[in-house]
């Protein structure tokens, strides 16, 4: 009987060192920052627990619910164990670094991967930064090894693309190295994979190229192809920042290209259009308080010319989103001009040529116009070679029967 007591009480006496093993790690109180040299104390009571959680997860079920909860404390466990371990000082909210403007993130549960060092943020017990500007994520630890400058500041500085379509120079101009970070890299892998930009055309080694995708301008303005590729990481952020910015020049970059796309000499036409119906609406009270030019705010390019393009303009005239957006608002312009204002139908034009059919507007698909003065004629009674303008004309007679400025005389 005292045998079977005693072997009573040393089973209990581990159960209950094991119960008292896991509550020493899972309690709140073991989590708290440790103070002078309590810290190798409490780092070793955590490494006992972990101990504890590894030997439970080996006896427990498969697959069981009680094995499951113990995985997700252990997880817990050696996430507070690395906490105890690098004690981090309290981080400032906002930091300036190589143009980077990198906010303290507030975020706990989203799940990120780390620009600097590739590896996961976990946000539960990691300060971790973002940029504002270009959206570089990284730990706080890795911000002191940071070598990239800010792309955003890249976008203001040099806002044009390289248009020429993958300019590789070989790996062996770049020294074998990442042309960025300058590690070491090579074709078979050894001792870091050399990635291929399709951008830049340079190589990059596996942290500065993560196989991202994106559409490459060069592609799309000599190809007119829109099948993304492999890009390095600043590449892909400095084409995401400049996907809205009109500076690609169509009719000098590539001017046959209105010849094999029908869908941009559409684009055009609405866009002349659009610049022939602007002097209407600033001049006009109704059109003003009803914002018409408004609803080109996204592309204010669309009313300043009609040349320049950004990329997102041609992605989506090769889906047709831009030809169908563009055309409901060239009617809703026309419509206001030609039959809601009064004040803008008083301003259409009569055929001089001819005297004859309805009011018409420099817009209108069957009129053609006076490059000298603006008038507006039908296409079929006026030619720019063969026709003269009345309007040009009596302008330049009453400019002969106007008696010289005194000026004149005198100079």
């Amino acid at each position: 009987l005292p045998k079977a007591k005693s072997e009573l009480y040393c089973s209990e006496a581990r159960t209950h060192g094991s119960e008292r093993a896991m509550d020493l790690g899972l309690a709140e109180d073991h989590f708290s920052r440790p103070v002078g040299s309590l810290v190798a104390c409490d780092v070793e009571h955590l490494e006992q627990a972990i101990e504890e959680c590894k030997r439970l997860i080996l006896e427990l079920p498969e697959h069981s619910e009680r094995q499951k909860d113990t995985v997700v404390k252990l997880i817990h466990l050696r996430l507070k164990l690395q906490e105890l371990k690098e004690p981090e000082e309290e981080e400032p909210n906002l930091r300036v670094l190589l143009e980077h403007r990198f906010s303290k993130e507030k975020s706990k549960s989203v799940k990120q991967t780390c620009d600097k060092c590739s590896a996961i943020i976990w946000g539960l017990i990691q300060t971790w930064y973002t940029c504002t500007g270009c959206y570089y994520r990284c730990h706080s630890k890795c911000m002191n090894l940071i070598n990239k400058p800010c792309v955003r500041s890249k976008v203001s500085h040099q806002s044009e693309y390289q248009l020429s379509i993958c300019p590789e120079i070989g790996l062996d101009r770049q020294d074998y190295r990442c042309a960025e970070c300058r590690t070491p890299v090579s074709l078979r892998g050894v001792p870091s994979e050399a990635r291929q930009c399709d951008y830049t055309g340079q190589y990059y080694c596996s942290t500065c190229h993560w196989n991202d995708t994106a559409i490459v301008p060069a592609r799309v303005i000599h190809n007119w192809e829109f099948e993304p590729r492999k890009v390095c990481r600043s590449s892909m952020r400095y084409l995401a920042l400049m996907m809205s910015r009109p500076v690609l020049k169509l009719k000098e970059i590539n001017p046959l290209l209105f010849n094999f796309v029908e869908e941009l000499v559409e684009i055009r036409k609405l866009r002349q259009d659009v610049l022939l119906m602007k002097p209407y609406f600033i001049t006009c009270k109704e059109a003003m308080e009803a914002r018409l030019l408004f609803q080109l705010h996204e592309r204010q390019h669309f009313v300043e010319n009609d040349d320049m393009y950004s990329l997102l303009d041609l992605i989506e005239v090769a889906s047709g989103r831009l030809s169908c957006s563009l055309t409901e608002i060239h009617t809703t312009f026309a419509k206001h001009i030609k039959l809601d204002c009064e004040r803008c139908q008083a301003k259409g034009f009569v055929c001089e040529l001819c005297k004859e059919g309805d009011i018409l507007y420099p817009f209108d698909s069957h009129t053609s116009v006076c490059h000298d003065c603006s008038a507006v004629f039908h296409r079929d009674c006026y030619y720019d070679n063969s026709t003269t303008c009345p309007r040009c004309a009596r302008m330049s007679e009453r400019k002969q029967d106007d008696p010289p400025d005194v000026k004149d005389v005198f100079t």
